[in-house]
This record gives structure tokens, sequence and C-alpha cells, in this order.
């Protein structure tokens, strides 16, 4: 009986051993694979020349894009390739903007363009006067003292002033009318009158005006300016009325 006791504890003694001995010279499991490296994400950029233009100018994009497979630009251009160019003509100040996708995320680009506002439209050119319309301007009447004919100093700077001006548009001609208040026959108004319309030609022909230019005639008292009768009222009569001709 201890002789068989002693056999199966050498058997199992044996059995452990061997059991020892396989399992010491298994392979260990070799380590998992690390994981793949995130894909790159993409880069973009975005430019414009020139980056002010005038109303209804034009200027051009141009971009540069990597790691990226979606491409757009706003503001009506829309998918492009990966970089390139495109000219565009905004008819007000946009920013343009460069979406670029791919496995590695987003990534935009601006570029800002100024658009200039016109200026504003000239005025409508106003009409030319008329030589008429000048000649009524910018002429005056000569007055006289009661009873004379002589041109008064008062009246010196009026005479050069309607002279200047003949002299610049010296393809008018005029007459000049001489009228008297109401006082005096009407003979003696007529002459006075003559007188006074010929002092004042004279008085232009003087300051360069050419004679030739330049007609009299006197319509005396007959046809007054002003129908009071006072002082005030005589002094606008007693004039040389300068009249364009036609």
């Amino acid at each position: 009986m201890k002789q068989s006791t002693l056999r199966s504890f050498a058997l199992v003694f044996a059995l452990s051993a061997i059991m020892l001995l396989g399992a010491c010279h298994k392979k260990a499991a070799p380590p998992p694979p690390p994981p793949p490296p995130p894909p790159p994400q993409p880069t973009a950029t975005l430019s414009a020349s020139p980056d002010t233009v005038d109303k209804g100018g034009s200027t051009t994009l141009t971009w540069q894009t990597t790691n990226a497979t979606d491409i757009s630009i706003d503001g009506g251009v829309g998918t492009v390739q990966a970089s390139g160019s495109k000219q565009v003509s905004p008819t007000d100040s946009t920013t343009y903007t460069l979406t670029a996708k791919g496995d590695g995320g987003t990534q935009t680009a601006t570029a800002r363009v100024t658009v200039n506002a016109p200026p504003p439209p000239p005025p409508p050119a106003q009409p030319s006067m008329s030589d008429e319309q000048l000649f009524s301007q910018n002429m005056k009447d000569i007055y006289f003292d009661y009873d004379k004919s002589d041109i008064r100093a008062s009246d010196q700077a009026t005479i050069q002033a309607d002279a200047s001006f003949l002299q610049q548009h010296p393809n008018i001609t005029f007459t000049v009318e001489g009228h008297c208040d109401e006082r005096g026959s009407t003979e003696y108004n007529l002459a006075l009158g003559d007188n006074r319309a010929s002092s004042v030609k004279n008085a232009l022909v003087s300051a360069g005006v050419s004679a030739d230019r330049v007609k009299t005639v006197s319509y005396g008292k007959e046809k007054p300016f002003c129908t009071e009768h006072n002082e005030q009222c005589w002094q606008q009569n007693r004039r040389g009325h300068l009249v364009y001709s036609k």
C-alpha cells in the first residue's frame, strides 16, 4: 500500500514538473499596435490684389490650401480647386471667406476688398445766357441832373463798368436812348434827350467802345419810366437808357 501511494505521488510530481516546464517555454503575447496618427489639419491662405477698387472695378483673389478635400469661397465664387486665382468685381465692400475642409478639420481665411463709392455726378450744366440776357444783367443806365446833359462824376464808375462789359462782348451793338422828366416843352426835351444820349455814347467811346456799335435816339419826355409828379420820380426819367440791338 505504501508503495502504491509513493508511485502515485511520483506520478503527480512528474506531471506537475512537465507542465511547469512547458509553461516556462511558452511565448509571451505581442503588445497591441499603436493607434494611427491623426490626419493633418488643413491650411488656407487668401489674398486680394488690389484690396481697394473703385465702383465697377475688379480685383484678383488668390488662394492656397493643403490637406483639404472641400474648398469654397463665399461671395459668389463657390467651390474652387486647392489653389488658384479668380477675378471678381464686387459691387460693394466685401469680405471674402475661404473655407477648407478635410479629414483633419476645417480652416478658414479671409480677404477684405474695399469698394470706393463713385463721386457724385457733376451738377447739370447751366444753360448759357444769351448776349441780350447778359446785356440786360450787366449794363447800367446813366442818370443826369435837372436840365443837364454832362456825365456826373458819380456815374463815371458806371461808364467804366459798361465799357468793360462791352469790350468783353465785341459783337453786341446797342442804342442809347435820351430821356427827360416832364418839365419843359416837348421840343426842348427832345433836344436835351439827344444831348444826353450823345454824352453817354461819347463817354463809352472814350472808354474804348467802338463808335459804330452805338446808336442814339431821343424820346424827350414822351416815354417816362415813372409817372409821379415829384423829384424822386423825375430823377428816374432823366437818364441815358441803354437798349440791346437785336
